[in-house]
């Protein structure tokens, strides 16, 4: 009898420390890290780059001002890659089934090109994707899609370049496919390295993620009040609704 007292002891013992685990985890998580999740076939997610007289958005504000004009409420907004000094897309963008920017398979310095560098689109079913580059193709059914570098995880793996403890440490944002077909845009509230973002995506059950850009990122979400709406971007996504 004691034995039994003392073997659930022990497995309850084991219970509050896993949980204690837990807890301690998912609050330093929510220090580091702003998390948006999204279901492409219920909200409406889409990507911005020029408004009706071809300039630049720029900034959050610019397109909340912008769809407000148009009767939509933006209710997320982050910036979707990185971009030329003129904010043009580097690499591919589609907009609404149109290729305004080639994809870009060439090799060079920089975070753009840390290979693997893949894709991210969104399907004229509403079903978003996430793909390395080398294995992108455009059947014409690609509704959105942004091109950035490098993935965060790939094929439920982290980037193989990436190391723990690493002291390369910058704000960061990214997004990534959760296992129910839901997008989940991050962006870090502090300085991390690429292994510990790449990290937060893959303990969410991400099987691919990829990174959007560095110490420019913002991100619009009121919900979680978070109102970042300066910056000077090229491409944005934008989830809104009807005012």
């Amino acid at each position: 009898m004691k034995k039994s007292r003392g073997f659930l002891f022990t497995v309850f013992a084991l219970l509050v420390a896993v949980a204690a685990l837990a807890f301690t985890r998912t609050h330093q998580d929510e220090d580091r890290f702003l998390s948006y999740w999204v279901n492409p076939k219920k909200h409406e997610l889409k990507l911005y780059w020029k408004d009706d007289g071809n300039s630049n958005f720029g900034s959050i504000q610019n397109l909340k001002l912008w769809l407000d004009n148009n009767k939509r409420k933006l209710v997320f907004a982050m910036n979707a890659g990185m971009y030329k000094p003129d904010g043009s897309p580097q690499g591919l963008y589609i907009e609404n089934r149109k290729t305004l920017s080639p994809l870009d398979t060439s090799s060079g310095n920089g975070n753009f090109y840390l290979k693997p560098n893949g894709v991210f689109y969104l399907t004229t079913t509403n079903t978003a994707v996430i793909c390395s580059t080398a294995s992108f193709k455009d059947h014409g059914d690609i509704k959105y899609a942004t091109q950035s570098g490098p993935m965060l995880v790939i094929g439920g793996q982290i980037h193989p370049s990436f190391k723990a403890g690493s002291a390369n440490l910058n704000i960061r944002n990214g997004v990534g496919i959760l296992p129910t077909g839901e997008v989940v845009f991050v962006i870090s509230k502090v300085p991390v390295n690429f292994y510990d973002f790449a990290a937060y995506f893959k303990n969410m059950g991400c099987k691919n993620a990829l990174y959007l850009d560095g110490f420019v990122s913002r991100a619009y979400l009121p919900e979680k009040n978070w109102g970042q709406t300066d910056g000077n971007f090229g491409v944005m996504i934008g989830v809104t609704e009807p005012k």
